[in-house]
């Protein structure tokens, strides 16, 4: 469904699809950018993120008796199934995923493979380590999921995805910009520009100043040279 409409200049107007439509949407259904993903490698999670994961969850420090770790939009979740066949019965790994393509015939007892949007899925526990490769790019409401992330941490727990600000746009199409980074930071976001990362720990995270319009599938390329969406705002603070 259209849920509204914004001028794109020459007399025209933009169409802005809603996050079920979205979902539906070429970009979203094709998307290629974690599908296949392993825990290492060039094209692995700790080239992505920065990290090793295994390390992160071995050393974080957890109240409960295992680690947890939440991987959002999880692709395949081969990286997940990794994890979990190196830590056993020391971690719990969820993996969330708008398509039920998960690879594995069978799956080890403390790791949960969910399909569902990422912008209404809600989980009822904490974890200790979340991350989202690439998968905000495809994401309809993706401020309305990262004001969400902080409250799914652990005491001491870690966020760490890739984020575009430029595809958060205000209603006039431009980038949000400046603005929206000083939300962000006041929010307990941070943000690496250069390596389009976005980080926070637990204890931040609350409404951020914007009310989501709906988005663009037809935005083309980011900086991954990927096909991705445009996610359009007014700003209310």
């Amino acid at each position: 469904m259209m849920i509204g409409s914004l001028p794109s200049g020459k007399g025209s107007t933009m169409r802005l699809l809603d996050d079920e439509t979205l979902e539906h949407s070429a970009v979203v259904a094709n998307r290629t950018m974690n599908r296949e993903r392993g825990l290492t490698g060039s094209g692995g999670y700790g080239r992505a993120l920065g990290l090793d994961v295994l390390d992160v969850l071995r050393s974080r420090p957890s109240t409960r008796p295992v680690v947890r770790w939440l991987d959002l939009c999880c692709g395949e979740a081969r990286a997940l199934l990794e994890a979990s066949e190196a830590l056993g019965d020391d971690a719990e790994i969820v993996g969330v995923d708008l398509v039920d393509f998960f690879a594995g015939p069978s799956r080890p007892p403390r790791l949960r493979l969910i399909t569902a949007s990422i912008t209404t899925w809600e989980p009822d526990e904490q974890f200790d380590l979340i991350t989202c490769v690439h998968g905000l790019h495809y994401v309809g409401d993706k401020l309305g999921v990262l004001s969400r992330i902080p409250a799914w941490l652990t005491d001491g727990g870690m966020f760490v995805g890739d984020f575009d600000p430029g595809c958060v746009r205000l209603e006039d199409g431009s980038p949000a910009g400046r603005r929206l980074a000083a939300a962000l930071r006041a929010s307990g976001f941070a943000y690496d520009s250069r390596r389009h990362r976005i980080t926070c720990g637990s204890g931040g995270g609350g409404g951020l100043p914007y009310r989501y319009l709906g988005s663009d599938a037809a935005a083309g390329p980011n900086y991954t040279g990927q096909p991705a969406v445009d996610s359009y705002y007014s700003f209310t603070g």
